[in-house]
């Protein structure tokens, strides 16, 4: 059996993932290159709509979330619509603190190759080779990168209780207090 994810910015559709059902997820960390940064872990897995039980809203505002925490049930599949509601670039981004470290460093590699400005995404940089064969397409299914005004959808299943955040991992943002809780009844 296979889930199938639609990622959407405004409307329209960015990409297709294809991943073999089961409780694990990729990681916050792999930018593209597909094979050494990508680590399974049990955050949970991509949703199928058909599966969704609620739709949570999440507004991201310049250095906080609005809801700032939000309440899961284990085995739950939500339908996440994420807007920025900022002026700069934010992040919506499901993981563990740990994950979120390791994918602040990514991050920080977009801002220093311009892939990243503050309040604006250089698209056509995000397949450019950074080293190894590795490519910034932020394209995981736990996590969307969004400009000022724009919109997206991530369905999520929470398959497993690990202690889970969603943050924002744009150089200084996790830092200026960007993250919130994920709790489960």
């Amino acid at each position: 059996m296979k889930n199938t994810i639609v990622s959407r910015i405004s409307g329209i559709t960015l990409a297709t993932f294809v991943i073999l059902a089961s409780p694990v997820a990729f990681a916050s960390g792999s930018h593209g290159d597909g094979h050494d940064d990508v680590k399974k872990t049990t955050i949970g897995a991509p949703g199928k709509f058909a599966d969704v039980s609620r739709t949570i809203e999440i507004k991201m505002y310049d250095n906080y979330y609005s809801p700032e925490k939000i309440q899961v049930k284990k085995g739950e599949t939500v339908l996440f619509k994420i807007t920025n509601a900022g002026e700069f670039v934010h992040e919506f981004n499901i993981g563990t603190a740990a994950m979120h470290a390791e994918h602040q460093k990514e991050m920080m590699m977009m801002m220093e190759h311009g892939v990243l400005e503050a309040d604006k995404i250089n698209h056509s940089m995000m397949k450019m080779d950074m080293g190894s064969g590795k490519t910034m397409d932020h394209n995981d299914p736990n996590s969307v990168l969004l400009e000022p005004t724009k919109s997206a959808e991530i369905i999520w299943n929470f398959s497993d209780t690990a202690k889970l955040e969603f943050a924002c991992n744009v150089p200084g943002h996790y830092d200026s207090g960007m993250m919130g809780d994920v709790h489960f009844n």
